[in-house]
């Protein structure tokens, strides 16, 4: 679920005789919008991004019926498991809220642990400074980032977390920070400085995918490729997506896994139409379907990173094709 946890309440005056939030550009507003509605699932994240979308729209009217206009806190926590589309959101907000004139550009800076931490005293700063730089009149999207506060109290990450703490601070309104990670784990991080919390509005969870959005998911990966699955190969795919062996593996990776098992198929697919081709190149309906047994592979892998092991799962696959 997402909260504003401070959200919409946290807002900051905007000094005197400023003018509220910049018109922005509607067009892309509009775009990124129908883009996250597009997305599979996640209802209450696309409804708090709505909610900062609304409170720029009714700030720019205030201001100009001369009333108070407030600068809404818009730095954010994005936690839970990978494929669970955090990054891909990350990308959305920085359009949103370019098309709402909260940002200037709306890019994306996307960092781990290694681009914020130095080697040495007095590096980390200069290496999360810049970093920061970067990133302003867009986002700082910075992935697993409780691993700044892995090392103890002596490790560089707490300095990188201090800086961040202080541009939040700094650069108010200029670029927002998005810290991800593991829903645990993220909020152990967010206890190791006292200014995270306060300062980060917006929590934001990401649950895992469950079998019928995952089969969704596929279905759209496979046509913005010009794609498509056979009645068969769709069954198998939903057949393997509910099992049991499947499931530990598909909490740690959710669509990512589904989109590398779909890649691979396509590769099978493709060795497949070689192997078999004659002259001239096949149909442009066999170039569409992928077909059960180029998802044998891949389903199979996919089933042996769970906890129930690839010998297991390899015979679950045999008995599911019969």
């Amino acid at each position: 679920m997402a909260s504003a946890s401070g959200g919409l309440s946290s807002v900051r005056a905007a000094s005197p005789g400023t003018s509220g939030p910049e018109v922005g550009d509607p067009a892309l507003l509009e775009a990124a919008l129908a883009e996250l509605d597009q997305l599979i699932g996640l209802e209450h994240v696309k409804g708090l991004l709505r909610e900062l979308v609304a409170f720029a729209t009714v700030q720019r009217w205030r201001a100009g019926a001369g009333l108070r206009a407030d600068r809404l806190v818009m730095h954010m926590v994005f936690s839970g498991n990978p494929g669970t589309g955090k990054t891909t959101v990350a990308r959305l907000v920085g359009r949103i809220l370019r098309g709402a004139g909260l940002l200037a550009r709306g890019h994306l800076v996307e960092v781990e642990r290694a681009d914020l931490v130095g080697e040495y005293i007095g590096h980390t700063a200069a290496k999360a400074r810049e970093v920061v730089q970067k990133a302003q009149g867009g986002v700082l999207f910075v992935d697993e980032a409780y691993s700044l506060a892995r090392g103890g109290e002596r490790d560089f990450g707490r300095e990188a977390t201090d800086v961040l703490v202080k541009a939040m601070e700094d650069h108010q309104g200029s670029f927002v920070l998005i810290l991800a990670g593991y829903r645990q784990e993220m909020e152990g991080f967010l206890r190791t400085n006292p200014g995270l919390r306060s300062r980060l509005a917006n929590h934001l969870e990401f649950p895992d995918y469950g079998p019928d959005q995952l089969l969704a998911i596929a279905d759209r990966m496979l046509g913005i490729r010009q794609y498509r699955l056979t009645s068969a190969a769709r069954t198998r795919l939903a057949e393997v997506l509910r099992a049991p062996a499947s499931r530990a593996a598909l909490v740690q990776g959710n669509a990512r896994l589904v989109r590398n098992a779909l890649e691979r198929a396509m590769r099978r697919q493709a060795a497949r139409l070689v192997r078999g081709a004659r002259p001239g190149p096949p149909s442009a309906g066999a170039l569409l379907d992928l077909l059960a047994v180029d998802l044998e592979g891949p389903l199979q892998d996919l089933a042996a990173v769970g906890s129930r092991g690839l010998d297991l799962a390899a015979e679950w696959w045999r008995e599911a094709l019969r």
